[in-house]
């Protein structure tokens, strides 16, 4: 249930309403927009709304049958903005994370870094624990690597985002890292999101390989029951009989996630399609979807690459698609720094 409070009402009449929805055994949720403070109230306890409409200082009561409660647009209709440092995910700028895939070597970190960094992108990424398919291939550098990641961060005014695998990671992880990844395979760990709903850091959710867009909504509202509210969902590309690409990156679920829901979109065209050709035309129709923002892999050597080169731009088929961007998002009045 959503309680819409009058434009002008006062604290007290807002507490009046919260203590009456906590009596009946509801959590409350609040969000502050431009005009209304908007009260969710999550439980399964039966409630008549009429007795909430009368109430002084309330405008409006809206019954939410979708099963995502505080991950639903009735209960933001702003539009969520997640602001790091200079970095707002969800606003007017669409919002660009590149890097390797993996974290290699601190020379080739530093490398990658640069080159994005002199593009413009405010946000580094670099897997440092790599869930991989065959246990024979590389899992990645571990906390030497996320120590990498944010040394080249920092040196070239950069935030960082990484994939997180297990709760056990999680002090490690807020160390190093600004924004934490779950991966597709971990969208439904939910012991993981319980974890992770503690932090007061961003969490960007990746849907899973087979998941649909209300199970991925589902999972973002995990971290939201658990009081983290600053979640970015990932449109990665799911599985189809289709095999020439690596998934099909579905670009309608960016229009579709976003009338659900108040929560940012992003896509990953790189793992979405597994083809460096293929990148830079699914990035530019994403952002003309109205994506929030994309995460790129970028190499300075895809062809020598420990994981997924095939899949990685180079620093100069990077710096074209970003000149293009910059092009396309007028268009629907956005930007790309």
């Amino acid at each position: 249930m959503i309680i819409v409070m009058e434009e002008n009402a006062s604290e007290p009449q807002i507490r009046t309403v919260t203590e009456r929805l906590i009596e009946l055994g509801f959590d409350i949720h609040r969000s502050t927009g431009e005009r209304y403070t908007i009260l969710g109230a999550v439980g399964s306890r039966p409630a008549d709304e009429r007795d909430f409409e009368l109430m002084e200082g309330v405008h409006e009561v809206i019954r939410v049958s979708a099963p995502y409660k505080l991950a639903s647009r009735a209960f933001h209709p702003e539009g969520t903005r997640i602001k790091i440092r200079d970095v707002e995910i969800g606003g007017d700028n669409v919002v660009v994370m590149a890097g390797p895939c993996t974290v290699e070597s601190k020379e080739q970190v530093e490398t990658v870094a640069a080159e994005v960094s002199k593009l413009g992108v405010k946000v580094l990424r670099g897997g440092a624990f790599k869930p991989r398919t065959s246990p024979y291939s590389f899992q990645g550098l571990g906390e030497p690597g996320l120590k990498l990641l944010r040394e080249a961060a920092d040196r070239n005014g950069m935030l960082t985002i990484s994939e997180i695998m297990e709760s056990s990671q999680i002090p490690m992880f807020l160390k190093y890292v600004d924004i934490l990844q779950v991966g597709a395979r971990n969208m439904q760990n939910f012991n993981l999101l319980r974890d992770l709903a503690k932090l007061a850091k961003p969490i960007l959710l990746k849907r899973g390989p087979a998941a649909t867009i209300e199970e991925t909504l589902l999972s973002a509202e995990y971290l939201m029951a658990g009081g983290n509210h600053q979640v970015i969902i990932c449109e990665r590309g799911i599985k189809t009989f289709e095999t020439y690409t690596r998934n099909t990156l579905d670009i309608s679920a960016i229009p579709v996630i976003k009338k659900l829901s108040h929560l940012p979109v992003v896509a990953d065209p790189s793992h979405g399609t597994g083809r460096r050709d293929k990148v830079p035309p699914m990035a530019r129709a994403a952002v003309a979807a109205g994506a929030d923002g994309l995460l790129i892999e970028v190499h300075n050597c895809p062809e020598k690459a420990l994981c997924d080169g095939a899949q990685s731009l180079l620093p100069e088929q990077f710096s074209r698609l970003m000149g293009q961007l910059r092009m396309i998002a007028p268009a629907i009045e956005r930007t790309v720094d």
